[in-house]
């Protein structure tokens, strides 16, 4: 990872240890110097798949399944960095092909030998210089578009032009056409209709009746 300019020494001394935690990562594959960037009682969510570890022991093992299903030809492009008030924040794009199992993506879907690409965001909460959590964050339904588990024709979804779109701001914005309730259910099931004042009068109507 590359320096960022103009951090004080304090923020500085984050974003390194936030880049020694990659390299324990992604490079090293190493339970043990991944672990030691943390606090004794780390935790580590991933907000999509509600995936991680709570305590050195659950995270400890996230971390060894974790490091056992990185995709060989995984590419990490860094986009932005955000440092301060004891927080990192990290915006990448994620590329990998879909040649492994991968559980802590996309759980019980086999290989599918396919090429993935999705903006990422990781947040880093740390005490002193130790990472206290770490939560990610991911648009799963564009993951699930280009595993082909998903169809985007009738959902309102994108797959890898999303990601694309972030670095490259030649790719038109805006492209999704507009959906209607009847465009997801079909011809043959039509959509009941409602207003938002007749939604929130039956939620009324059911907390009445609790």
């Amino acid at each position: 990872m590359s320096q960022y300019p103009e951090l004080s020494i304090d923020e500085q001394k984050l974003t390194d240890v936030w880049d020694q935690h990659l390299r324990a990562e992604f490079e090293a594959r190493s339970v043990n110097e991944t672990l030691a960037t943390m606090v004794a009682n780390p935790r580590v969510h991933l907000g999509p798949v509600m995936l991680g570890g709570s305590g050195k022991e659950e995270v400890s093992e996230f971390y060894r399944r974790f490091m056992s299903q990185i995709p060989k030809d995984t590419e990490i492009v860094p986009v932005s960095r955000t440092v301060g008030q004891g927080r990192v924040v990290e915006e990448i794009i994620f590329r990998f092909t879909h040649d492994i199992r991968m559980d802590w993506m996309v759980p019980g879907i086999p290989p599918t030998g396919k090429r993935v690409e999705i903006s990422l965001l990781i947040v880093i909460q740390f005490e002193d210089d130790k990472m206290v959590h770490e939560h990610l964050y991911w648009d799963q339904a564009s993951v699930l578009v280009q595993l082909g588990v998903l169809a985007p024709a009738r959902l309102p979804v994108v797959g890898a032009e999303s990601a694309r779109s972030i670095i490259d701001r030649s790719i038109p914005l805006n492209g999704l056409p507009r959906f209607s309730l009847e465009t997801i259910a079909g011809p043959s099931q039509p959509a009941a209709r409602c207003s938002a004042g007749d939604a929130f009068r039956r939620v009324s109507d059911q907390r009445d009746r609790a």
